[in-house]
C-alpha cells in the first residue's frame, strides 16, 4: 500500500484528520437555532442515534455517511442545516458488563462513547458536536422524568397489575412490540407470563390520530406504513354483554362480525378471566383448576399458535345469548388472551375456522346463520364471507352489512351492547426492574397513594450504591437511600418507586432536545421546536418501524396537545431506511466471522474510500453486500480524481470565464455538455429517492472522459501554459459533486487549486440548461397518429420550420395526396402530426 501512495500521492491518512480538525476548530457546522438565518430555509438531518456498544460496525457507517451526504448537500444548496449526534445511552448491555465485570454501568458507557465518538469523527461526519447528548446523564434524564410527569398529569400514565412478558435471561419486563414472536427483542429468550403491578403510557388513546395520521407521512416509506397500520389493527364492530345464567354478572365480548350472533352457541373465556371462578361449577372445578395452571407456564406464542390444536375446559357454566335467549356453555381456552379484547369470545362455529375446529374437536352445537348467495350450506366447512342471514329470527333476508346495523341497534336500545371500535395496539408497558434507566420519579405513600415527584425536585437521580445482582426485582430497592423518602404531599415517610424507565422513553424525544441541549429551564423552548421541526430527513433501520417510530410520533402528538411543539405533530417529514450491510451474501456477525471493522478501512485506504463504497453499490433502501476487492476500486478511482486534478493544476483556475457556448468548437461543446449533464444528473438522483449508487456512476463517467484529455507534461513549465477555462470548470464542478460524498479529498484538491475558503461552504453548482438539450434533434412525423417519416433538425427550430421541413418528405407527401387537411399538431423538438380526412 505504501508503494502505491508514493506513488501516486494521495494520501489519505495525511489529509483527513488534518481537515477534520480544521472543520472542528472553525466550528464549521455548528447552527444556531434560535433563528433561520434570513433568506435561508431550515433543512434538520438526523440519524438514529447510537446505543454505545463500543464500537461500530459496518451498518453505522452506512447510516451515518447517507445522512452526512444528504446533510452536506443541503447545505451546499444553501439552507441552514442542523445535524446532531448523541447516545442513546441507557440499557441493559451496559448493566450486563456491568455485573460481569463489576464495575460501574456509567464507566463502560462513558469509555465506549468516547471511542465511538473518536470514530465518527475519523469518518468526517459533519456534526454539530456541541449539541452532543447523553441520555444516561442527568441533565438528560432530568427532562425524560419531566416528560413521564407530562403524560402522568394528563392522564397517559398510569400503573396497573397486569400480565407482562418477562425475559428470564434480562430479568426484566418488556413491551409487547419488544417480543418477536415469542421471543425478547434484545436477549433472545423465551418470553413468559407473569402479572406484576406495572407502569404503562396510554398510546391507545392516540391509536386514531396514529392511524389516521399516516397518509399524511408522504415522504415514508410504504412497508412501514403498512407495519404500523397493521400494528395499530382497527376493527370496527359491536361489544355485546351475554348475562350469566344466574343473571348476577355480565360478560362483555367485541365482535366484529354482530351479524353472525345468532349462531353464537357457546363461549370461551381465557383462563385468567375473573368470571371463570363464579362460573365454574363444583364437578370442573379440579378440572379448570389443572387447566388455568397449565396454561401459566405456556408463552403468548405458544397460546395463540395458529398451527397447534386447540384445548379447552367447560366450566359448567352457562350465559344466554341476548338474541336467541338460550343457554351458551362457557369455556376456558389457552388461544383467549385476558389483555386482548375483552378476554372473552362468543363462538360462531358455522362462521369461523377456529371455532369450527373447537366445536368439533369438544362435539358443540354449530348453527349456520349466514348463507352464501351463491352455493348451498356446507356443514363441514365454516362460510367465513359475508351473505345473507338464515336462522336469525326477524333478521332473515337481510345482507350481513344491513343486519350489522340493525343488530347493533337492537343491542343499544336493549341496553345490553353498542357499536365499538377496537385496536390490536396494547398501552406501552414502561417499567423496567433494572438499574441503568432513568428512574420513574414517584413516590408511595400510605396516607397520600401515589404521588408524582415535584418538577422542581427533578432529577431523580440514580443511587450508586445497589447490588447488581439483585434478580427479578430492580436494583433500585437495594439502596436504602434511594428507596425511603418522604411525601412531598404530606411530608410523611414514603418510598420511591424502584422501577426505570423502558429505554425506548429517552429516544422517543430526544430529536426534541437536540434542538435546545443547554436549555435548563425545561426540556426545550416550543417556539424553537415550531421553528425548526420536523426534522426534515430521518436515517435508520427498518427494524425500528414498531418501536421507536411508533412511540415517537405518540409522544410528539401528546406534547402537541400540550403547546408543546407548535403546529407540527408528526415528528419526521420523510424517512429512509437503509439496508443492511452484508458479507458473503450474509448479515455481518461474530458467530459467522464475516465482521469487517471500519478502523481496519480506515487505517488501509481512508474516510473517503470508505464513504464512497459504501454509497456505491446499492440503492441506500436495498441491503449492501460488502467486497473486498470492490473497496480496493473505490481507493484506485480516487487516485484517479487524485490525478486528474493534480496533473493539470497548471491549466486550472477556479472560477475562470467560460466562453459562450456558441462560440465553443465541438470538443468544447461536449466537454461542457457533459459537465452540465452530470451536474443535473446527480442533482436530480440526490433530490429523487437517494440514488446515490447512480450517483457515483454518473461521477465515475465524468472521471474517466476527464482522465482520457491528454494530461500536462510534468516537465511543462506552468508559466508557459494558458488556462483552460473550461477544464477548470469540470473540476471545480467535480469537486463540488464529490464534496458530500467524499469531504477530505474534494477539500484538499479544492485548496490546492488556491481557494480561499472551504468547498464546503461553497454553492451547489447549478446546470446550464442550454447544454442539457442537444443541438440537434429527431422530429418524428405522423399522419393521423400513425409514424410515417423521421427527420433531423436543429434544437429549437421553430414549429413552423418543423412543419415546412415535414410537408416537403416525399412520404408525407404521398400521405397527404388528395385529402383534406384539419389541422397540424406541432410539438417542440418531437413531432409533426398531420390530421387528415
Amino acid at each position: 500500500m505504501t508503494s502505491i501512495l508514493q506513488r501516486d500521492g494521495y494520501q489519505p491518512q495525511a489529509i483527513e484528520d488534518r481537515w477534520q480538525q480544521d472543520w472542528l476548530s472553525q466550528g464549521l457546522y455548528r447552527t444556531e437555532t434560535a433563528a433561520v438565518p434570513a433568506g435561508q430555509k431550515k433543512f434538520y438531518a438526523l440519524s438514529m442515534f447510537p446505543y454505545p456498544s463500543g464500537r461500530l460496525h459496518m451498518g453505522h457507517v452506512r447510516n451515518y455517511t447517507i445522512t452526512d451526504v444528504i446533510a452536506r448537500f443541503k447545505r451546499m444548496q444553501g439552507y441552514a442545516v442542523l445535524h446532531p449526534m448523541g447516545w442513546d445511552s441507557f440499557g441493559l448491555p451496559a448493566e450486563n458488563a456491568a455485573i460481569q465485570r463489576g464495575i460501574n454501568p456509567k464507566d463502560w458507557t462513558f469509555d465506549n462513547i468516547e471511542n465511538m465518538r473518536q470514530q465518527l469523527q475519523r469518518l468526517g461526519l459533519a456534526y454539530d458536536w456541541d449539541r452532543e447528548l447523553f441520555t444516561c446523564r442527568e441533565d438528560y434524564y432530568r427532562w425524560t422524568q419531566w416528560v413521564f410527569l407530562y403524560l402522568y398529569k394528563r392522564g397517559l400514565a398510569y400503573k396497573k397489575e397486569a400480565p407482562v412478558n418477562w425475559d428470564p435471561v434480562d430479568q426484566t419486563v418488556l413491551a409487547n412490540e419488544q417480543v418477536i414472536d415469542g421471543r425478547s427483542w434484545r436477549s433472545g429468550a423465551l418470553v413468559e407470563r407473569r402479572y406484576m403491578s406495572q407502569w404503562f403510557f396510554k398510546i391507545t388513546a392516540y391509536a386514531d390520530k396514529l392511524l389516521d395520521n399516516l397518509p399524511e407521512l408522504t415522504g415514508w416509506p410504504d412497508r412501514v406504513k403498512t407495519m404500523q397500520r397493521n400494528w395499530i389493527d382497527r376493527s370496527t364492530g359491536a361489544e355485546v354483554c351475554f348475562k350469566t345464567q344466574d343473571g348476577l354478572h355480565g360478560i362483555d365480548v367485541f365482535t366484529t362480525r354482530p351479524d353472525t350472533i345468532f349462531g353464537a352457541t357457546f363461549m370461551v373465556l381465557a383462563p385468567e378471566h375473573p368470571l371463570v371462578g363464579h362460573l365454574t361449577t363444583a364437578e370442573q372445578a379440579a378440572a379448570v383448576a389443572a387447566y388455568r395452571e397449565q396454561a401459566k407456564l405456556k408463552t403468548e406464542m405458544e397460546r395463540t399458535a395458529t398451527d397447534r390444536q386447540k384445548t379447552g375446559v367447560f366450566t359448567g357454566g352457562y350465559a344466554i345469548n341476548p338474541y336467541t335467549q338460550k343457554p351458551v356453555p362457557v369455556w376456558i381456552a389457552d388461544y383467549v388472551l385476558l389483555e386482548y379484547g375483552t378476554g372473552a369470545i362468543m363462538a360462531v362455529p358455522a362462521h369461523d375456522e377456529r371455532d369450527f375446529a373447537f366445536a368439533k374437536q369438544y362435539g358443540l352445537s354449530i348453527v349456520p346463520v349466514i348463507q352464501d348467495p351463491n352455493a348451498p350450506v356446507d356443514p363441514e366447512q365454516p362460510y367465513t364471507g359475508p351473505g345473507v342471514l338464515i336462522n336469525s329470527s326477524s333478521y332473515d333476508g337481510l345482507s350481513s352489512e344491513a343486519a350489522k346495523a340493525s343488530i347493533i341497534q337492537a343491542a343499544e336500545a336493549g341496553g345490553f351492547g353498542k357499536a365499538r371500535v377496537q385496536y390490536r395496539l396494547r398501552d406501552w408497558l414502561v417499567s423496567r426492574q433494572r438499574y441503568w434507566g432513568a428512574p420513574i420519579p414517584v413516590v408511595h405513600c400510605e396516607q397520600c397513594g401515589t404521588v408524582p415527584v415535584p418538577e422542581n425536585q427533578l432529577p431523580v437521580l440514580l443511587p450508586e450504591d445497589v447490588d447488581f445482582q439483585a434478580k427479578g426485582k430492580s436494583p433500585l430497592a437495594t439502596s436504602a437511600q434511594f428507596l425511603n423518602t418522604s411525601c412531598p404531599d404530606c411530608g410523611g415517610p414514603a418510598t420511591r418507586e424502584v422501577d426505570t424507565m423502558d429505554t425506548f422513553v429517552c429516544s422517543s424525544w430526544y430529536y426534541l432536545r437536540f434542538l435546545d441541549p443547554h436549555n435548563t429551564e425545561k426540556p426545550f423552548d416550543p417556539a424553537v421546536v415550531a421553528r425548526w421541526m420536523p426534522v426534515d430527513q430521518y436515517v435508520g433501520g427498518i427494524e425500528h418501524a414498531i418501536l421507536h417510530l411508533l412511540y415517537s410520533r405518540f409522544l410528539m402528538m401528546a406534547l402537541h396537545d400540550g403547546d408543546w411543539t407548535g403546529p407540527h405533530k408528526e415528528p419526521f417529514a420523510k424517512l429512509l431506511t437503509q439496508g443492511m450491510v452484508l458479507k458473503d451474501g450474509a448479515k455481518m456477525s461474530k458467530s459467522k466471522g464475516n465482521i469487517v471493522d471500519p478502523d481496519d478501512i480506515l487505517a488501509e485506504f481512508g474516510a473517503d474510500t470508505a464513504r464512497f463504497f459504501i454509497m456505491s453499490d446499492s440503492p441506500p433502501e436495498a441491503d449492501f453486500d460488502w467486497k473486498d476487492t470492490a473497496v480496493e476500486g473505490c481507493f484506485k478511482f480516487l487516485n484517479k480524481v487524485w490525478r486528474v486534478v493534480m496533473d493539470q493544476r497548471a491549466v486550472i483556475q477556479l472560477g475562470a470565464s467560460v466562453p459562450a457556448y456558441e462560440a465553443m468548437d465541438a470538443d468544447q461543446r461536449s466537454l461542457y455538455q457533459l459537465i452540465n449533464k452530470t451536474i443535473d444528473g446527480v442533482t436530480r438522483d440526490i433530490e429523487s429517492e437517494f440514488q446515490f449508487n447512480t450517483v457515483i456512476s454518473k461521477i465515475r463517467e465524468m472521471v474517466n472522459a476527464l482522465a482520457k484529455i491528454t494530461p500536462v507534461s510534468a516537465s511543462t513549465s506552468a508559466q508557459t501554459l494558458p488556462i483552460d477555462p473550461l477544464y477548470s470548470l469540470a473540476v471545480e464542478a467535480l469537486l463540488k459533486l464529490l464534496a458530500p460524498i467524499t469531504p477530505h479529498i474534494a477539500e484538499e484538491l479544492w485548496q490546492r487549486l488556491g481557494a480561499h475558503g472551504s468547498i464546503h461552504q461553497t454553492a451547489w453548482p447549478v446546470a446550464d440548461t442550454n447544454a442539457l438539450m442537444a443541438d440537434t434533434v429527431e422530429v418524428v412525423v405522423q399522419v393521423n397518429g400513425k409514424v410515417r417519416d423521421k427527420f433531423t433538425a436543429p434544437s429549437q427550430t421553430p414549429n413552423e420550420a418543423l412543419e415546412t421541413t415535414a410537408r416537403q418528405l416525399e412520404k408525407i407527401q404521398a400521405h397527404l395526396a388528395g385529402k383534406q387537411l384539419l389541422k397540424v399538431v406541432v410539438v417542440p423538438n418531437k413531432l409533426v402530426n398531420f390530421v387528415v380526412k
